[in-house]
Parts: structure tokens; C-alpha cells; sequence
């Protein structure tokens, strides 16, 4: 494994080699996943607030595809294809998930209980099957990749250290009130839209929440800019 360059978080918003190289080694159709590769490095990334180079993180290649695929099942515009997903889906992917694991690393205020960790991490997954269009198609997903049951609720375990953070220290997203999703419900364009408030409010409820947190998270990632110190290792052969 080769450190091949480091990038600014500015050069790694315009740049397609990460992606690229994850697209061309891993996209292939579910349906044709018949072994599971060994795993690799995709990057290191560090921040001060959460430790420094003492502390480093790692993204890993079948977790970041396994989170790619997400982002498609989620993105109306994109079509099953040739492909499961696109280098913007794992360009997405991986903003999202340096973002949320920054955010996990923070402290809260007061600090949740490894019940309410439990439970929003039961919610996160809840909110990602709202989120792709089915149960079946999230593990569907992980499948395709070879992730376990164990590795997806690593994920969504982060998500909840995340997303509890946000809520409490930041801005209350998680639970929107009835007024709220009322508003949304009439006035923006939803997956919801036209059909009656009664019978999709916890629907439309998962959804926005979902859309919130994504929201925020991109903003910490963005707002990371220099603090951020991020290299991607070379992807095998």
C-alpha cells in the first residue's frame, strides 16, 4: 500500500481518482457477486478535533462501496444499469462518512447511554431503508459487498453517534414536530407529495429526517476545509 498523493479538501471536491478507481474495481452487478475480495485501505483521514495524526481513521473499500450503493438506491436519477453506482454516489459516500466520523468522535452534551446509542442506531437503519426503498434492498446491498451484519450496524452505529451529536448540540432534527412535517408535507416536493398526511406521516417523518441529518453532515464536512488532512493510498491492480 503507497500514499500517492494528499489532497486540500479542496482539491478532493473536484477530484475523480478515488472514485474512479472504486468504480472500475468494484461496481459490478449484484447479481454477478459471487467472492468476496480482501478489503484495502481507501484512505487515512485526521482532524484536531478528534485527535490529531495520533488518531487517525481509515476508510475501507467494501465499506465505502457498500455506502456508494446507498447513495444510488437513494438518488431517483439514477437508473440500474451497467453499474450499481457512479463516481458521484462514492464521491458522496465518502464525504458522508468522514463527516459522520468526525461528528461520532465529538463529545455530547449530555452524553447518551448505550440504550440510546442502541436505539438510534436501530433508527439509522430505519431511516437508511426509507431512504434506498426497502429492506430487501439494503441487505441486498451489503450482500453484493460481502459486509455482515455486524460490519452494517458499525455503520449505522456511527451514523447514531453522529446524528446525536447534531441534535443536541447543534440543532433538535430528530424529532421533528407534527406542525413541521405538516408544513413539509404541503409545501416542498416529497416522495409524499399528493398523497394524505395521516397516512404517510411516518413515512414522510423518516424521510426528513434522514434529508436533515445528510444536510448537516455535508455542512461539518465542508466546514472542515483545512482542518481536515485526508490521503488516499493507490487501489490494487
Amino acid at each position: 500500500m503507497r500514499s500517492v498523493r494528499r489532497f486540500s479538501l479542496r482539491t478532493l471536491a473536484g477530484s475523480s481518482l478515488l472514485a474512479g478507481a472504486l468504480v472500475s474495481s468494484g461496481a459490478t452487478r449484484a447479481e454477478e457477486v459471487v467472492t468476496v475480495p480482501a478489503d484495502r485501505v481507501i484512505a487515512r483521514f485526521f482532524a484536531p478535533e478528534t485527535g490529531g495524526a495520533k488518531k487517525p481513521h481509515f476508510i475501507m473499500a467494501r465499506e465505502l462501496a457498500f455506502e456508494a450503493r446507498l447513495v444510488a438506491l437513494a438518488d431517483p436519477a439514477h437508473l440500474p444499469g451497467e453499474v450499481p453506482y457512479r463516481k458521484h454516489h462514492v464521491q458522496v459516500a465518502l464525504e458522508r462518512a468522514i463527516g459522520e466520523t468526525l461528528l461520532a468522535e465529538l463529545a455530547v452534551d449530555p452524553e447518551p447511554s448505550p440504550e440510546e446509542v442502541r436505539e438510534q442506531s436501530q433508527r439509522a437503519e430505519a431511516l437508511a431503508i426509507t431512504e434506498v426503498r426497502g429492506e430487501a434492498a439494503l441487505w441486498e446491498a451489503a450482500r453484493a459487498e460481502g459486509l455482515g451484519r455486524l460490519e452494517v450496524q458499525r455503520i449505522f452505529r456511527r451514523r447514531a453517534r453522529a446524528s446525536l451529536y447534531l441534535d443536541r448540540m447543534v440543532a433538535p432534527m430528530l424529532s421533528p414536530s407534527v406542525a413541521e412535517l405538516r408544513r413539509v408535507h404541503e409545501e416542498e416536493r416529497t416522495p409524499f407529495s399528493g398523497q394524505p398526511f395521516a397516512r404517510v406521516r411516518s413515512q414522510l417523518e423518516r424521510w426528513y429526517v434522514a434529508k436533515r441529518l445528510r444536510v448537516s453532515v455535508q455542512a461539518y464536512y465542508q466546514n472542515a476545509g483545512s482542518r481536515l488532512d485526508l490521503t488516499f493510498f493507490s487501489a490494487p491492480k
